[in-house]
C-alpha cells in the first residue's frame, strides 16, 4: 500500500502548471488496459464551484479513445528528477501498438476515488472525473497560434501528425497527493 500526502490542488496550481509546461503524464484506464501520455497543455481552475483539470487530448489519440470508455483520468507529475526514458516511452509511443506501462517499467499505484492509477515514479497525482468534453472550433482559434499548432499536416516518420485538433477534457480534482 503506497503512502499518499494529500493537498489541496488549487493551493498547488501554480506549482502544478509550472510542471505541465515542462512535462507531465495523464493516465486513463479502460478495463484492464492502463495508458499514459505526455502532455505540454493544461489548466486548472474552478468551473461550476469545483475545482477541475482541464486537459487537452487530440481526436486522433488512444487516449481519447480510452476517455471517451472510461471517463476518469489522473495527472501525473514528476516532483524531482526522474527518469526521462518514461517521457519518451509516454510521448513518443502510441498506446494502440505498445503497452507503455511495461515498456517504460513504472510502478502502478491504484487510486482512492477513481479506477485509474497514479505512477509511484511520477508522484504527484491528480484523480479526476470528467464533467464535460468539448471538441475545438479551430476556426475561433487566431491565426498565430493556428499556424503553430494547427497546420494540419502529417509528421513523417513518427505516430504524430496534427491533422486533427483537440478535445478538452474538464475533469473534476476528486483527490490530490503525493505518493510516497
Amino acid at each position: 500500500m503506497a503512502n499518499r500526502e494529500h493537498f489541496d490542488a488549487i493551493d498547488r496550481a501554480g506549482e502544478i502548471l509550472k510542471a505541465v509546461s515542462k512535462c507531465a503524464f495523464i493516465t486513463t484506464r479502460s478495463g484492464d488496459k492502463v495508458n499514459s501520455m505526455a502532455i505540454g497543455w493544461g489548466t486548472m481552475g474552478i468551473l461550476w464551484r469545483k475545482p477541475v483539470f482541464i486537459a487537452y487530448v487530440r481526436n486522433s489519440r488512444f487516449t481519447r479513445e480510452m476517455l471517451d470508455r472510461s471517463p476518469e483520468f489522473t495527472v501525473n507529475v514528476p516532483t524531482g528528477p526522474y527518469d526521462k526514458s518514461i517521457s519518451k516511452v509516454f510521448g513518443s509511443q502510441s498506446g494502440r501498438d505498445v503497452d507503455k506501462i511495461s515498456a517504460s517499467g513504472v510502478t502502478l499505484v491504484d487510486g482512492e476515488k477513481v479506477s485509474v492509477p497514479g505512477i509511484r515514479e511520477l508522484p504527484m497525482t491528480l484523480e479526476c472525473k470528467v464533467l464535460y468534453r468539448q471538441p475545438q472550433d479551430v476556426s475561433l482559434i487566431p491565426e498565430d497560434i493556428k499556424a503553430m499548432f494547427y497546420p494540419h499536416k502529417d509528421v513523417p516518420g513518427t505516430h504524430d501528425s496534427d491533422t486533427d485538433d483537440h478535445i478538452a477534457y474538464i475533469g473534476e480534482i476528486v483527490s490530490a497527493y503525493v505518493i510516497s
